[in-house]
């Protein structure tokens, strides 16, 4: 007769139990979002199998090479002077010996005993274990556990187990810093691409700013004589006052545009958005002898989005259309509308058309494709290829699209879907 029972059904009781603790093990560090809740999951999981009660985890540090900060520990007196230090550089005995060898080092093992520091140095680090976490060539960290057991009596099996809980937390580790180093890498990017649509803005920026400043120049002036003319000072006060709050306006524009921060989604109105993007632009567009109009449709639906970086992907948009019209004159038409998607679901929409030179047929399939630039020609400044690129990733990351007609002489229309709430 065959026999169809499972291997894993005649295993030894306990060889069963560690394949379920290190199934759950591994289902539950690959749902942790975080970096300090991972060690410390990793740390609990490495003294429960030690049966050890003191752990402390270090990590390498991502901008200082070579150095381990403590990231998490469990002990029962934290405060205890002969407890490990906070940091432990790559040259301590202890730290290089686990990167030479990368495995765990026991204390009660004979093979290990060269590898540990006497009582009398000051390098001296009291544990019972040292376990390393090792992922493509490189120690990403260590734990340091204590107790006043022998680990060697557990037997291999757990000597096995500390191994592949230590294998996984470091193959865990090193993708959670991958994702950290990813996404700092791009918040850089857009910080960078943000910078420079604000250089562009520069100088329509100054040429903003500078007829205010000539009328109330103009009013100290005049103040001195005409300090008696009741009507002078009421009718001057009142257009200094109006420039004055020009001025702080387009300030804070510039700075809440400017200003880095964690993304943040929030309930706005996409007409007040488009608004303020636009506003930064009207003196770029009036020194070039271009006509900005505005299509908003009234009681737009509201959406959930990070109002920075979505501003970061219009100004970028409105730049390229301005740029494509160059000294030449030109229309930018913004329009906005609602649109029912049917089931209870809504979007907004933001059409972008300009009257510029268009685009070839052979660069559309390519235009949001990092460093992919048509702007080689230029007058202002030769094209990065980076903003269309990070305009395209920041309404993706809104679960948006953005999609792009042109018709090379003509001009361009790009269109934007944003989902709404109802």
């Amino acid at each position: 007769m065959t026999d169809f029972s499972f291997p894993h059904m005649n295993m030894p009781s306990k060889t069963t139990e560690f394949i379920h603790q290190l199934r759950d093990f591994l289902e539950n560090i690959g749902r942790i979002p975080t970096l300090p809740l991972l060690a410390e999951r990793i740390l609990a999981e490495l003294l429960t199998h030690a049966h050890s009660l003191q752990g402390w985890l270090y990590l390498l540090d991502q901008e200082q090479a070579g150095l381990y900060h403590l990231t998490t520990e469990q002990s029962d007196n934290p405060d205890n002077p002969s407890a490990p230090p906070r940091t432990l550089p790559l040259s301590h005995p202890l730290v290089r010996e686990l990167a030479r060898h990368r495995e765990i080092l026991d204390r009660f093992s004979p093979h290990d005993a060269d590898a540990h520091i006497g009582v009398d140095s000051p390098d001296f680090i009291d544990c019972s274990l040292a376990i390393p976490f090792v992922n493509r060539g490189r120690l990403l960290g260590f734990a340091i556990l204590r107790s006043d057991s022998n680990i060697s009596a557990f037997g291999q099996e757990n000597t096995d187990l500390l191994r592949i809980i230590a294998q996984s937390g470091a193959i865990s580790l090193d993708c959670l810093l991958s994702y950290n180093d990813l996404h700092s890498s791009q918040e850089l990017t857009r910080r960078t691409d943000r910078l420079r649509s604000l250089e562009t803005l520069a100088g329509g920026v100054a040429h903003e700013i500078r007829n205010p400043l000539t009328s109330i120049k103009t009013f100290i002036q005049l103040t001195p004589e005409r300090k008696d003319d009741a009507e002078f000072i009421q009718e001057f006060s009142q257009v200094v006052l109006g420039d004055v709050h020009r001025i702080e306006r387009l300030i804070d524009e510039i700075l809440g545009y400017a200003r880095s921060i964690d993304p943040q989604l929030t309930e706005e109105d996409i007409n007040t958005v488009v608004s303020s993007c636009l506003y930064l632009l009207d003196a770029k567009a009036c020194s070039r002898g271009i006509t900005i109009q505005k299509e908003l449709a009234p009681e737009l639906p509201r959406a959930m989005l990070d109002q920075q970086q979505i501003k970061q992907a219009m100004l970028n948009l409105f730049v390229n259309a301005l740029d494509a019209m160059g000294d030449r004159g030109g229309t930018l038409l913004v329009k906005t509308h609602a649109v029912d998607r049917g089931e209870n679901r809504m979007a907004v929409q933001i059409d972008i058309e300009d009257t510029g030179h268009g685009i070839p047929a052979a660069d559309l399939d390519h235009i949001f494709d990092p460093f992919y630039t048509t702007k080689h020609k230029s007058s202002e400044h030769e094209g990065t290829g980076l903003g269309l690129f990070i305009a395209h990733q920041i309404i993706r990351e809104h679960q948006g699209t953005i999609h792009v007609r042109s018709t090379e002489g003509a001009g361009t229309v790009f269109r934007i879907t944003l989902p709404a709430l109802r």
